[in-house]
């Protein structure tokens, strides 16, 4: 396991309980996982990153081992703006008022969140296989809807998805992440029993659902205040998407975060959906690349101090 010269921790977010794994030297780097995955997914760069960054892994709220607090009929407990305020305050529990952050999936739509909510505390961001919630939602079309089944199913009202679901976990699991484009080979089987042990434990399932359900009513709420405001994202931004992925199939990655950030760049790499796990030996090259880390380290320091001095 690549966290095994990590520290756990559980951090208390607002009441909030958030689990995860802190590691490394060097610029503070976030990293989000995705559905119906936990921290895991870093598995594969995580120690390879703590040679330059000081890497913080979480699970998001609802996910893994972090709390599934209650929620409402809003599902404000479930937004993403909620669960950025977890991860930002995480990253202050360790004293890193600014930081890096590379996302993927549900993680990279709560860092979309937090980099408009908390514009301070997101040096530079990278998103992985996403365009914006709102323009997903916007463009949906018979394609889109049924290679991404589970986005219209989970937002079913409660009991139906949490009942089946719960009632065989693992086949969920390996149906929702095996039906993609490279199939179950992507995933190391201790890493794959770990998203399924995850997705049994008591209200993990209906956390999962109403992050969904969240994201189709109040975070396109707050997607389009934004807009109406002209709120944009302001740090730098590299968004990269499978090139084999629904993503790429179905939306234009690159012009859609344009049209909602004003600093992008971003290109496909030679996967499916899944880039954490799917192309590790790409993604680092990219987050070298993006967050000045090089093998020198010279631009490592500089952005360091950068970090260092925002924080005096």
């Amino acid at each position: 396991m690549s966290f095994a010269d990590f520290t756990p921790f559980s951090v208390d977010a607002d009441g909030v309980e958030i689990f995860g794994w802190k590691g490394g030297d060097g610029p503070p780097l976030l990293l989000l996982h995705g559905h119906p995955q936990t921290h895991r997914i870093w598995d594969r760069c995580a120690a390879r990153l703590a040679e330059h960054f000081t890497v913080v892994a979480t699970d998001l709220r609802g996910y893994g081992r972090s709390a599934k607090p209650a929620s409402d009929p809003s599902h404000a407990p479930y937004s993403k703006r909620a669960m950025a305020a977890d991860q930002v305050a995480v990253m202050r529990h360790f004293g890193f008022d600014r930081f890096l952050l590379c996302a993927h999936d549900r993680g990279a739509r709560v860092a979309h969140r937090m980099a408009l909510d908390y514009p301070d505390a997101v040096e530079r961001m990278m998103l992985l296989d996403i365009a914006p919630t709102l323009a997903m939602y916007e463009a949906t079309d018979r394609t889109f809807a049924t290679a991404y089944f589970h986005w219209f199913f989970l937002i079913q009202p409660e009991p139906l998805p949490e009942t089946l679901i719960g009632a065989d976990p693992e086949t969920y699991v390996k149906s929702v992440m095996g039906g993609r484009h490279a199939g179950l080979e992507p995933f190391e089987p201790d890493a794959l029993r770990a998203y399924c042990d995850a997705l049994r434990a008591p209200g993990a399932v209906h956390a999962m659902c109403e992050d969904y359900r969240a994201s189709a009513t109040i975070d396109l709420e707050h997607d389009r205040a934004d807009l109406e405001r002209g709120r944009k994202i302001g740090c730098p931004l590299r968004v990269l998407w499978g090139a084999e992925g629904v993503v790429a199939r179905c939306f234009d990655p690159l012009r859609e975060w344009q049209r909602v950030a004003r600093d992008v760049s971003g290109r496909a790499l030679p996967c499916g959906h899944y880039i954490p796990e799917e192309a590790p030996d790409a993604l680092i090259a990219e987050i070298h690349d993006f967050f000045e880390a090089d093998e020198s380290g010279e631009r490592m320091v500089r952005s360091e101090r950068r970090v260092n001095e925002h924080r005096a």
